[in-house]
């Protein structure tokens, strides 16, 4: 079968050469050498709300942690959020990080963007990176994607693969970000099938009201919209998509999953079957860049953006049933290089 867009460690070279390419600079810092000794402090990651063992977001991120450690040979750390936590919270825990030596420390998911920019102003000689956000500082990187190009593939796979012409969506949080999902995949949908009812639903308005933590409400929502018709739902979620996964499987419909391939994850391994392919997204090439920037002595600045054209983001294709589907292989491919080429300009909202 063609390989159609999932992120190897090809890949995470690729993005490496993209970002080293268009890095804005670099400034001195405290533990930035090449040292790779026992008692070296290197990376370190505060994950966003849903932690670690997500499947998805936090886990693609402690990817890169783990990579970052046995190639580098050097102590991390890896910090879980609290409940109801302010943005004090995050800031302390950023600085406690910085505090204790680690360089760089990765701020995973947007809502770091106010504590970090003040743990960064405070801490210059250590770099800071924060994904899905863009934040300022001369020791600030901001590690964004274009999570709109792999969502509108997903789109082009749920439009072959539907069979009641009617597919769904289901946001974690109502919430700029999680809205370029949202019109990717929608405009993936009707470029390939135009008939296509696309159902939308957001769980929270707020992260805080459990929208990317909590698989109930994602089961609940995927329920509906296949009570109402759907026979395909993505869900862009974080740990709520694996009660999307799971309804979709109890009724013996697919479902589309987000950032890791979640074909692959051991624990939703009793699913599998029904996740036709996963949107990703290379949070852990993205980390694993910055630490390796820091380590060889040239920390990355300013923003570095992850596409379709450096492999940042893609589409999963370890499900050998996509190659059951009529023309859905082809459709994909064709699509991705559109994107590339830039003959098809996928919408962010």
């Amino acid at each position: 079968m063609r390989r159609i867009a999932s992120l190897t460690r090809v890949a995470v070279g690729v993005a490496s050469l993209a970002l080293a390419a268009t890095a804005c600079g670099g400034t001195s810092n405290d533990s930035g050498s090449s040292d790779s000794s026992k008692d070296a402090k290197g990376l370190a990651i505060a994950y966003d709300v849903g932690g670690k063992g997500d499947q998805s977001f936090n886990d693609a991120a402690f990817s890169g942690l783990e990579k970052a450690k046995k190639e580098f040979g050097y102590k991390t750390a890896d910090i879980e959020p609290t409940d109801n936590e302010t943005d004090a919270d995050k800031q302390q825990r950023l600085e406690s990080l910085a505090k204790q030596g680690y360089n760089p420390v990765i701020g995973i998911g947007f809502a770091y963007g106010p504590a970090l920019e003040k743990a960064a102003a405070k801490f210059p000689k250590t770099t800071f990176g924060i994904v899905d956000s863009v934040v300022p500082g001369k020791n600030v990187t901001s590690l964004v994607f274009a999570e709109q190009e792999s969502s509108y593939l997903a789109g082009v796979a749920a439009a072959k693969a539907t069979k009641s012409n009617t597919v769904g969506f289901v946001g974690g949080v109502d919430v700029p970000l999680i809205h370029k999902f949202e019109a990717g995949y929608t405009q993936g949908v009707k470029d390939t099938k135009p008939g296509v009812k696309v159902l939308s639903q957001y769980l929270t308005q707020t992260a805080a009201e459990g929208g990317f933590s909590s698989p109930d409400k994602g089961k609940a929502a995927a329920e509906g919209q296949l009570e109402k018709g759907a026979d395909v739902v993505y869900a862009a979620a974080g740990l709520s998509g694996q009660g999307v996964i799971q309804a979709a499987a109890k009724d013996k419909k697919w479902a589309i999953g987000v950032d890791s391939d979640q074909y692959k994850q051991e624990p939703l391994a009793a699913y599998k079957d029904y996740i036709l392919t996963s949107a990703l997204k290379d949070v852990g090439g993205a980390v694993y860049t910055l630490a390796k920037s820091v380590h060889d002595g040239k920390p990355l600045t300013g923003t570095q953006t992850f596409d379709l054209k450096v492999n940042g983001v893609g589409l999963a294709d370890s499900n050998p049933k996509m190659a059951e589907i009529s023309g859905l292989t082809d459709a994909v491919a064709k699509a991705k290089a559109a994107i590339v080429d830039g003959t098809i300009k996928v919408k962010t909202s």
